[in-house]
């Protein structure tokens, strides 16, 4: 099979698994804004976002470093056999692993600690200390996801996610059956995320020998990949959960609920890029290692076409159709959430060419160059929370998040622009500007009737103003369809 039906075989399924588990993500936020009500469900967006702030900061970006570093073999194993080649890369697999574990244990196992002073009901400090374990499972998880990124093998991701979505679904059922409160159903929340490793890790098993081991000298390199990038998300964490950690000291927990749960409906919805070009960057790095210009242009353009591709139809629903959207996923409580939605939602386009650029200036090594951007956004964004949400609360958060999105990733773009001297071609990002145009002029005339009829129809008319604007033509799409074998354009490394 083509290197490129790969990539759209890969993506294929990843979006097809990605649409399962967003609607079983859809459906656990839906279960528990109805149950726990907008107080105890801002409880759990406390509890959540308290842990993704530790989590973001101790990410270290190993995700792409792990691609990356399996993407490319030191230059004296270059000419070596590839049971050497094997051998090496489970022994980095393995020094991964091992230094995503210690370091986690210790980060994470300060976290309960630090919550004791915040002024916090005790159930949602309860909270953090046992869900710490469902961060460690997710900081595993991260060179893992690395690894299968690398063997272009991300349908396992998808996998994974259904199994521990299923789980949570499952388990809120069961409790919410049985009238259990805030602090179990916690309990199912850290089980999905057991339930997603354990099919995670098992995955890996089928392609390399997993464990953990410590050399230091594959350490050092480890740390000399990540650490700029490391920098860069320690200031970037202030900008992505800042906004909800502040609405906690000076508004209600009520409406950290409200904003919490259009937030949780944006989380769900911008993992989709991230899976993407999580397939995309070992072939560019792959490509730029190896000084082949044409193969890293090819794979850069197709980065941001696939991206725009499903960025324009996402944004066009949600501004559409952001309350009833909310009132269906999370009842009529969260009202509310809806006009958050409709802001926020601008922010996926600003998260998704931040993942586009942000994914390329790894593969072309120059992490170092774009940590000023997250210094810089985290100012100044730090500055605009703590000025705009005493006096405006939700509203002034969901505005400047939308600014510090898009601040990342145009400057991330001129970055990668600036060092690959690639300039990107825009005839197909106008055609699927205008078809999503189309869609939106439909969903905007549309009379007020069902909210999932709407969506569908909005659906349709986008995918058919993509065929006939010649966005996507039918015979690339017979192609990703063919299943008959043809001559690879590329040998990726084993």
């Amino acid at each position: 099979m083509s290197t490129t039906r790969s990539i759209a075989h890969n993506t294929i399924v990843q979006m097809v698994g990605k649409i399962i588990s967003t609607i079983f993500g859809l459906l656990a936020v839906g279960m528990m804004t109805r149950y726990l009500g907008t107080e105890k469900f801002g409880w759990y967006v406390t509890a959540i976002t308290f842990l993704q702030f530790v989590g973001i900061i101790i990410d270290f970006g190993l995700i792409p470093v792990t691609a990356q570093m399996l993407s490319e073999l030191p230059a004296h194993l270059r000419t070596a056999s590839e049971k050497e080649h094997k051998s090496y890369q489970e022994k980095l697999l393995k020094n991964l692993l091992g230094f995503r574990l210690l370091t986690a244990v210790i980060f994470l196992g300060i976290a309960p600690f630090i919550a004791l002073f915040f002024p916090y009901p005790l159930e949602i400090k309860i909270a953090i200390a046992f869900s710490t374990v469902s961060f460690l499972c997710i900081c595993l998880n991260q060179i893992l996801t690395g690894f299968f990124q690398y063997k272009l093998k991300m349908y396992w991701q998808s996998l994974s996610d259904i199994a521990g979505r299923l789980v949570l679904v499952g388990g809120l059922w069961i409790l919410i059956y049985k009238h259990y409160d805030y602090l179990p159903i916690m309990g199912v929340v850290v089980a999905s995320a057991l339930a997603y490793t354990l099919v995670f890790w098992l995955g890996a098993t089928k392609y390399a020998k997993l464990g953990f081991a410590f050399d230091w000298q594959i350490w050092k390199n480890i740390i000399k990949k990540m650490w700029p990038l490391a920098i860069s998300i320690i200031f970037n964490v202030i900008y992505l959960r800042g906004d909800t950690v502040l609405l906690t000291f000076f508004r209600s927990q009520t409406e950290v609920g409200i904003y919490g749960a259009a937030y949780r409906v944006i989380d769900i919805l911008s993992q989709m890029a991230m899976l993407i070009m999580g397939i995309m960057l070992p072939l560019m790095a792959y490509h730029w290692s190896r000084k082949i210009k044409d193969g890293f242009k090819k794979y850069y353009q197709q980065s941001f076409d696939i991206i725009m591709l499903i960025t324009v139809p996402i944004v066009a629903t949600f501004v559409m159709l952001g309350k009833p959207i909310m009132i269906l996923v999370a009842g009529k409580d969260f009202l509310a959430s809806g006009a958050y939605l409709q802001i926020l939602i601008l922010a996926i386009g600003g998260v998704y060419l931040g993942a586009i650029f942000g994914h390329t200036a790894v593969a072309i090594n120059r992490q170092r160059q774009t940590m000023w951007i997250y210094i810089s956004n985290a100012i100044i964004t730090l500055i605009g929370y703590l000025v705009f949400i005493p006096k405006y609360g939700a509203l002034g958060a969901a505005w400047m998040t939308v600014f510090s999105e898009f601040y990342t990733g145009l400057w991330l773009f001129i970055i990668v622009r600036r060092y690959t001297q690639e300039k990107l071609a825009y005839q197909t990002f106008f055609k699927i500007i205008i078809s999503g145009i189309l869609m939106s002029a439909v969903l905007y005339f549309l009379p007020n009737i069902n909210v999932i009829f709407s969506a569908v129809l909005g659906a349709l008319v986008y995918c058919l103003a993509i065929f006939a604007t010649g966005a996507v033509s039918l015979k690339t799409f017979r192609e990703i369809a063919a299943f008959k074998t043809t001559a690879p354009e590329i040998n990726l490394p084993n």
